[in-house]
């Protein structure tokens, strides 16, 4: 975003000593008020459970939560709605199970949410939208966390007593609209250069999924004489490959239907974001005891290197192939899927194809829930070359698609960069390390509301599962 506006920010003229040591210096005019000065908690409650249902993200902020597809009714796991927490735009929502790490914001809509949360109202004197920045910058996740009463992270709660008592850092409300306005005007203007960068791995991403979907349909020689596959969706395919169901050359294992307990230490769980990529993703998986996985890798059930592990719930189709030697168990909505003599990774493109997402949205057309069961998974339809064959496919598809991967890669180093510059843009604002009054006072009025970038659906969707879940737990 480097504009002159902001390349020519500077400190304020004084500061002084806040007598708080994480705020350290704040600008002269700037007072320090304990949040109970700013806000109180308030408890108006639903009787009718029929207002639009609000949810909150550590990346969105708090949003409206969409009714699920062909259906009239919410997208929740309560059965009724009726003691919910009433929520009007300019209050403040905090799921207090998870406001460590960012799940708060100020609301734009009215609406209810979860009892599992805490809404407050602002003091007159103050700019919601000033403490929605404030709030969700890295220092105050810290401090929140810090305040927070819990013996694990996964359990640390805010309560309304120690959100009091946590420090704000209090511009006048001139000052706090000033602030508002120049960051929303900063947001947008990095949203939209994010969005931009987004759609260009989108892009790529469906030039790969050409190069992919030709090569397991059709092969690599042009020339090859062709028959009919006999199924509409795939049209011809080379006369010498076959067409069967997944079952014949595969064996097809589902995990263990228990909810385990997790632990800080102890043996990854393969999930439904560890196969979001090609090759299995374990780095930020949960983890259990060695008791527990035992269990689990019961009846076969011990993923090793070359195997795929697939997802039959919510990520329907989402596929990853194993590359590790290290000893880890399926949790909960994917199973496994392995062959003796058969190119793994052949089909772990091949269900990745578009020919593949074809036949699973036609199992799902009608389904309210996104799930594909076992017996459903091995009678997928599949393409099968001849093993040498499988061979240089896979060898053509990983050299042709280097270069977008490179491209992807390089383009996400760019959103990430630009993420990190907006976290310490808004940081340095609120905090006032930077002096925006008179870049504020340039900037038009401006009606548009703010679109948050989409920096990761998947973890955004393990963010919400998380919170509902607590929600249910604890509500």
């Amino acid at each position: 975003m480097g504009g002159a506006m902001i390349d020519g920010l500077k400190p304020y003229p004084e500061y002084k000593e806040s007598d708080v040591p994480w705020l350290g210096q704040i600008p002269l005019h700037w007072a320090v008020r304990r949040m109970k000065y700013v806000l109180r908690e308030k408890d108006a409650r639903s009787t009718e459970g029929k207002e639009q249902l609000l949810r909150v993200s550590q990346y969105t902020g708090v949003t409206q939560r969409l009714r699920a597809e062909n259906s009239k009714a919410p997208d929740t796991r309560a059965e009724s709605l009726v003691g919910y927490k009433k929520v009007q735009p300019g209050e403040l929502v905090i799921n207090i199970m998870l406001a460590w790490n960012g799940s708060l914001g100020v609301s734009r809509y009215t609406g209810i949410a979860s009892p599992a949360y805490c809404v407050y109202r602002f003091g007159n004197e103050t700019h919601p939208w000033y403490f929605h920045y404030l709030l969700r910058t890295p220092i105050y996740k810290g401090r929140i966390k810090s305040v927070s009463t819990g013996v694990v992270e996964s359990r640390l709660r805010l309560y309304s007593d120690n959100l009091y008592r946590l420090e704000s850092l209090v511009p006048s409300p001139d000052e706090q609209a000033a602030i508002v306005k120049f960051l929303d005007h900063a947001t947008r203007r990095l949203n939209r250069a994010i969005r931009a960068k987004q759609k260009v791995i989108a892009l790529l991403n469906e030039q790969k999924q050409v190069i992919i979907h030709r090569a397991v349909t059709r092969g690599l020689d042009p020339d090859v004489p062709l028959k009919p596959s006999g199924i509409s969706l795939l049209g011809y395919i080379p006369k010498h490959w076959e067409v069967t169901s997944l079952r014949r050359y595969w064996q097809v294992v589902d995990c263990k239907h228990l909810t385990v307990p997790f632990s800080e230490e102890g043996f990854p769980l393969a999930s439904v974001v560890e196969v979001q990529s090609f090759y299995l993703n374990l780095s930020r998986c949960k983890k259990t005891t060695s008791d527990w996985y035992r269990v689990l890798i019961e009846g076969g059930r011990k993923p090793k290197r070359g195997d795929i592990i697939y997802c039959r719930n919510v990520s329907v189709g989402a596929s990853a192939f194993v590359d590790t030697d290290l000893d880890f168990a399926m949790g909960q909505d994917v199973c496994l899927i392995r062959s003796n003599n058969q190119n793994q990774r052949f089909l772990n493109y091949l269900l990745r194809s578009q020919f593949m997402a074809h036949q699973l949205e036609l199992l799902l057309v009608g389904s309210t829930f996104k799930r594909i069961n076992i017996s459903e998974i091995k009678s997928l339809l599949v393409i099968v070359p001849p093993i040498k064959e499988q061979n240089k496919i896979c060898r053509h598809i990983d050299s042709a698609i280097a270069e977008f991967d490179a491209l992807i890669t390089s383009t996400e180093r760019q959103i990430t960069l630009l993420q990190e510059f907006r976290t310490r843009l808004i940081a340095d604002v609120v905090t006032g390390k930077l002096d925006v009054r008179e870049a504020a006072r340039r900037i038009p009025d401006e009606t548009e509301e703010i679109e948050p970038d989409m920096e990761s659906i998947e973890a955004i969707e393990e963010e919400l599962q998380e919170s509902e879940t607590m929600g249910e737990a604890y509500g």
